[in-house]
Parts: structure tokens; sequence; C-alpha cells
């Protein structure tokens, strides 16, 4: 059974955001998100525990795999443009998500998501010596 978390759990929230708990790297940065402003209004759910479908419409390899977030109409988005979203309903990096929403820049931002992905399970190797 996955659970989300959410602070304020009487409204809906603003953005899901799904994310690999198991990762060190991944828990650093979402615990980064999580402590900024307008962080309360998002749902975070770590996918990492998940046995099935995590979501209607995502599984528990897919988000594992790649950063998924949905919107509060039920739009699924991931990669590059699901950071977009998230940081657009932070206010400390709305304008930057707003920015990389719009259509040719979320594909740029995609496209430097693609990039790192190879890179990550080094990167989280490097985080788990570090602790």
């Amino acid at each position: 059974m996955v659970t989300a978390t959410h602070d304020s759990m009487a409204e809906a929230p603003t953005l899901t955001v799904f994310y690999d708990g198991s990762c060190p790297l991944c828990i650093r940065e979402i615990g980064f998100y999580r402590r900024r402003q307008g962080a309360n209004a998002v749902a975070w759910v770590d996918v990492s525990q998940a046995a099935s479908d995590v979501a209607p419409g995502l599984s528990c390899s897919a988000a594992m795999a790649r950063f998924h977030v949905r919107r509060p109409d039920g739009t699924l988005v991931s990669g590059g443009r699901a950071f977009a979203e998230l940081w657009a309903v932070l206010p400390a990096f709305a304008w930057i998500g707003r920015f990389f929403r719009s259509g040719p820049l979320g594909a740029l931002l995609d496209l430097a998501y693609r990039a790192f992905l190879p890179l990550r399970p080094r990167l989280q190797r490097l985080a788990r010596r570090q602790g």
C-alpha cells in the first residue's frame, strides 16, 4: 500500500508528487522541497514500497524509473516537466516553474532530465557512501 503524506489532508492537494524513497539522492531532493513554503499543499507519495500500481495510470516500475507528478485535474506529468509542475506550486520557485512549463522550454528541461537519468545510479551510490 502506498501512503501519501500531506500536511493539510482536509484540502485537496495542489499536486501529488511520486518519488523513490529508496534513493538517497531523491530523498535529499524531496526533503529540500518539503521544507519550502507551499509544500504542505502537496501530497508526497513514496513509491519505493509499492507492490503494484501506485496510482491510476502509473505503475510502480514507471514511478521508480522516472519522476512523476499528478496535477489536480488528474493529468500525469513526468520527467523534467514534472519538476516544472512542482516548482510552479512552491512560491520560491514559482517563476522558474512557469518559465519551464511553457512549450519549448519544457522540452529542453525534459531533455536535460533524460541526460541525467543514466547518471542517477552512480550518484545514488555516491550519496549512499556519504550517508
